[in-house]
């Protein structure tokens, strides 16, 4: 079992929107690596590898915002150039290079953990910072961060610290994202059942559930917003602090840093998808997810991300929409390995019915397989990924 980096009680507190990673700010320090991560691969990332699609997805041609409280690009699984120029630098908090590293950390050698989607390139927004303390984070501060994203060409706007209130001046920024064919994913963090964060709990928005590995979800907003679910819990990432190092954090449990999977698959289907649009990639994600029991669920939305579906499925062409609750989810094509499915690599199988989701992560060189039989189809050739808008 992997074991948990220590962490002062207080710098696990959750404090508005998110985790807080680093120290309290009374100490005026900021956060810092645990070591390097030396283990076998988490739960959660054995769940979202993607790594069987990086010979013709890996996020090339996509530009992710990553809206929150900024990246440190001081860590050496970021490549250089990768966090683009005009980015806040710098994350005393540590949530936004958390956040950016579940998506776009590049392998090392000296460690398991890597990105989902190391080709895209990051873009960090800073519109809060838990290091100055005092109340909630501010929805039109969240506005501006968006609006910020938009005009850069973001593809990919992940918030990574949602707030806890709506306004005008936020949902109008949302609106314009989504005109624009940016596709927006924020978490689900409200702190009670029938409280929604925001932007999570606007139109459009890929709204997302978090859970722990035995399938639970382990956020308390719930509702029929929900798309979603993905690991929120006992997560390994990049820390802020490292100066130029590897530098790690794990055990760490976060239901905010959900999102950062989803819009890790995002990037990757927008890198191989190009003609989809924002909408549409939202739609795939939610109909290619491993459905709960019952259809849709309040806390983990249509069920949980399936990288490798999202990715390769071929779906019906009449994508009939997805019905709210108590109705069954329209059919998906799933890309199935020709015999059973091998054991997950390393630690015990995952309980429940998130064990299905086995099928997806140990059959990922078949998904490897047929993406890449579908990629020649579509015309594909090396080099030939999407042009990158923000450029």
């Amino acid at each position: 079992m992997t074991r948990r980096a220590p962490l002062a009680a207080a710098a696990c507190a959750a404090l508005g929107a998110g985790l807080l990673i680093g120290v309290p700010p009374a100490s005026a320090q900021c956060a810092a690596p645990a070591g390097v991560y030396r283990e076998a691969m988490g739960w959660a990332q054995r769940l979202t590898d993607a790594s069987g699609t990086w010979p013709v997805a890996d996020g090339t041609g996509q530009l992710l915002a990553v809206v929150g409280t900024g990246i440190d690009a001081a860590n050496d699984q970021f490549g250089p150039g990768q966090v683009v120029p005009g980015s806040d630098l710098g994350d005393c908090d540590g949530r936004g290079t958390f956040a950016a590293g579940i998506v776009g950390a590049r392998p090392d050698p000296a460690t398991a953990f890597a990105g989902m989607a190391p080709g895209a390139r990051l873009l960090g927004i800073r519109y809060t910072e838990t290091r100055s303390g005092g109340g909630d984070p501010d929805p039109d501060a969240l506005a501006g961060a968006i609006r910020r994203a938009t005009d850069a060409g973001a593809t990919v706007i992940l918030v990574a610290v949602p707030a806890p209130r709506t306004s005008p001046a936020l949902e109008d920024a949302v609106r314009d994202a989504l005109t624009g064919n940016a596709l927006v994913v924020s978490p689900a963090v409200g702190d009670k059942p029938g409280t929604r964060s925001y932007p999570t709990g606007l139109p459009g928005v890929v709204a997302v559930g978090a859970l722990d590995p035995s399938g639970a979800a382990v956020q308390d907003e719930s509702g029929p917003h929900l798309s979603i679910a993905a690991p929120g819990a006992d997560l390994t990432g990049l820390s802020a602090g490292a100066r130029g190092g590897l530098g790690h954090r794990w055990g760490v449990d976060g239901p905010a840093f959900s999102a950062a999977y989803v819009a890790g698959a995002a990037v990757l289907v927008r890198s191989y998808r190009p003609e989809l649009s924002a909408e549409q990639v939202a739609e795939r994600l939610a109909r290619t997810a491993s459905h709960p029991p019952n259809g849709h669920d309040p806390r983990l939305g249509w069920g949980v991300l399936n990288v490798g579906a999202a990715v390769a499925a071929e779906l019906p062409d009449d994508p009939s929409a997805l019905r709210l609750p108590d109705a069954p989810a329209p059919p998906v094509a799933t890309v199935r390995p020709a015999a059973g499915p091998a054991p997950l690599p390393d630690h015990a199988p995952l309980p429940g019915w998130l064990a299905l989701l086995g099928v997806a992560a140990a059959a990922l060189a078949v998904v490897a397989r047929t993406t890449v039989r579908l990629g020649k189809a579509r015309g594909w050739r090396p080099g030939s990924r999407s042009r990158d808008r923000s450029s």
